[in-house]
């Protein structure tokens, strides 16, 4: 049903992105091996980089992706927000869908036209919950509503948990950054190192032991 409303939608890379992979490893293998080995050894890139291959994420999913992801956080603060002004959690959602923008907007507005078809909202909450990035919202509010527990004091709990995972991939990120800027300066000062540290010292020690 999530689907027919075009939520959950998930974009892979083109077919023909598929296919080039698969033809470039099957020609690989036919120029590393040779004959018969070559043949089969093609055959067998072929199918194992063309099932990989599907596997691989778009430039227009992975942007799609990476919106929802960081918008989250400011989904449940807007949920939150609805609910200490007295808003139902369908009313709440409803709100919401209505400020963001982008595929987020997208996204919940498939909830959104779902519950006011009638739809139940634990139903709604519990298909949410599956959902790739927006799932924690749905599992929180399927939770909430399914144990009685107060909304607005879940959802709470996981905008807090979503900012602090949220500084925690920031600063995995830095690290990496950091890691990876390293590597070429240490390429460069490689050589600077090797002439004027070990070859004066390895001439000089070679130089000892021709004057004995």
């Amino acid at each position: 049903m999530s689907r027919a409303f075009g939520v959950g939608r998930v974009l892979h890379a083109p077919a023909f992105l598929h296919a080039a992979a698969a033809a470039g490893a099957a020609a690989t293998a036919l120029l590393v091996l040779p004959g018969v080995l070559g043949v089969a050894g093609a055959g067998t890139a072929a199918v194992l980089v063309w099932r990989r291959s599907r596997q691989w994420e778009g430039v227009a999913a992975r942007r799609r992706r990476t919106r929802l992801e960081s918008d989250l956080p400011h989904v449940v603060d807007l949920m939150v927000a609805a609910l200490a002004a007295g808003a139902a959690p369908v009313e709440a959602l409803v709100r919401v869908a209505a400020v963001v923008e982008g595929p987020t907007a997208a996204e919940l507005g498939g909830w959104v036209t779902r519950l006011r078809l009638g739809a139940d909202p634990v139903g709604v909450w519990a298909a949410m919950a599956g959902h790739p990035q927006l799932g924690r919202l749905g599992t929180a509010l399927h939770r909430a509503t399914d144990s009685g527990a107060p909304v607005a004091a879940m959802l709470s709990r996981l905008a807090e948990d979503l900012r602090a995972r949220r500084r925690a991939d920031v600063e995995a990120r830095v690290r990496q950054v950091e890691v990876k800027a390293a590597v070429p300066l240490g390429v460069c000062l490689l050589p600077s190192f090797v002439l004027l540290g070990v070859v004066p010292l390895v001439a000089g020690s070679a130089m000892g032991l021709l004057s004995r």
